[in-house]
């Protein structure tokens, strides 16, 4: 919801996408999920600037060498899921909030062989609740997105929302979030 905050025009395209698809039906359902397209590049361009988890540790099967470095198995390493989600080498305008770079045939997605977008990890060790996770995560957005229209509170404007997070495991915002919301329907 941040970054739909201070992308105002993102938010209106997403709720626009959900509320032609939904209708008159008051909600959206499983049904609906897979044609609201731009709604699951909004998270996908989400997960690569924020993802769930900014390290995912792995450990070496065999000696290898890194760019010179020997590398000794069943050696801790940490893939960098934040700083690869960044990496303007991978992606264009990399620190911008573009939800379209996931619309089309070419687009990157988490859950092939595409190893710059690894919000669930990769290969075999890829997270098993991936497709719980994406079902549960575009239902809740899309109703939210449905159902209200959004604002911030009293005072504050979408710059003010800060993107700081705190150290740990898995990624928390620093100042939580509050917004206001209006019913849509």
């Amino acid at each position: 919801m941040t970054n739909l905050m201070r992308n105002p025009a993102t938010m209106k395209k997403a709720q626009e996408e959900v509320r032609s698809v939904a209708k008159n039906k008051g909600f959206v359902d499983e049904d609906d999920l897979e044609t609201l397209q731009y709604l699951k590049a909004v998270l996908k361009e989400t997960f690569r600037l924020q993802p769930p988890v900014p390290l995912i540790p792995r450990s070496t099967t065999e000696e290898c060498v890194v760019d010179g470095h020997k590398i000794e198995a069943k050696t801790l390493a940490y893939v960098n899921t934040l700083a690869i989600g960044r990496d303007s080498e991978v992606w264009d305008k990399p620190d911008e909030f573009i939800p379209e770079r996931f619309i089309g045939t070419d687009c990157v997605d988490f859950q092939g062989q595409h190893f710059q977008l690894l919000p669930f990890g990769s290969g075999r060790r890829i997270c098993p609740g991936i497709s719980m996770a994406m079902r549960t995560l575009e239902l809740a957005l899309a109703n939210l997105l449905y159902k209200f229209d959004w604002k911030m509170p009293e005072g504050m404007k979408n710059e003010d929302l800060d993107y700081d997070i705190l150290p740990g495991v898995a990624m928390h915002k620093k100042i939580p979030l509050k917004l206001m919301a209006t019913k849509f329907i």
